[in-house]
């Protein structure tokens, strides 16, 4: 890859500022002001590289899509193991997935996503994205016989219903350990939807 033009380098800088200060402040009371001043710069410089705030918002939303596919990286695409698959279940249902991006700003943009048709397409795009992902992957390991899973493409999707309905209920839960009992069980579940059993504890975690 080569590297990246200034114009870039640039563009990602008011990106995270902008991430950081709405995180911070509320997406509603960010403005392209209060991120010029975070940034010790003139705020048409901001305005040189995105007009309004809708663009930024755009171009948050595309660098959220960035981070997610991260969890998919692996050493080999051409020979994905057990262990790779195990290492993205693993990541989907744990705080290092649920802390790349803020609940907060994540399902503020979500609801926005009912009024704006554009940011309803980013939202889709990045959704059918890592579940097309997670099915390439069950389908690789489908194709070594390391899995035997029907209908992969239909597993990823139950899986990411799975994650998507865990961490809205679970940004209501205050109790550590309720939380990380109930998102363990979560995860046994996606296992058990592969056909891999358990992870490291049973159904009685929450049936106890």
């Amino acid at each position: 890859m080569g590297r990246k033009s200034l114009k870039e380098v640039r563009q990602l800088e008011i990106i995270k500022t902008f991430y950081k200060v709405a995180k911070k402040e509320g997406y509603e009371n960010t403005s392209i002001a209060k991120i010029a001043k975070v940034m010790d710069i003139n705020p048409s410089l901001v305005s040189h590289y995105f007009e309004t705030k809708e663009d930024l918002t755009y171009a948050l939303i595309d660098h959220i899509l960035e981070r997610y596919l991260l969890i998919y990286t692996i050493k080999n695409e051409e020979a994905v193991t057990l262990a790779d698959l195990q290492k993205t279940i693993e990541m989907l249902f744990s705080k290092k997935w649920n802390l790349l991006f803020d609940d907060g700003l994540f399902y503020t943009f979500y609801a926005l996503a009912f009024r704006e048709k554009k940011i309803k397409a980013k939202y889709k795009t990045i959704l059918d994205s890592l579940r097309l992902a997670l099915a390439s992957m069950i389908e690789r390991c489908n194709e070594m016989q390391l899995t035997n899973v029907p209908a992969p493409k239909a597993a990823a999707d139950l899986i990411f219903v799975l994650v998507d309905g865990a961490y809205f209920y679970l940004s209501l839960e205050n109790d550590k350990k309720a939380y990380a009992e109930r998102l363990e069980y979560y995860k046994n579940k996606a296992y058990q939807i592969l056909g891999m059993g358990h992870s490291f504890h049973s159904d009685r975690t929450l049936s106890s």
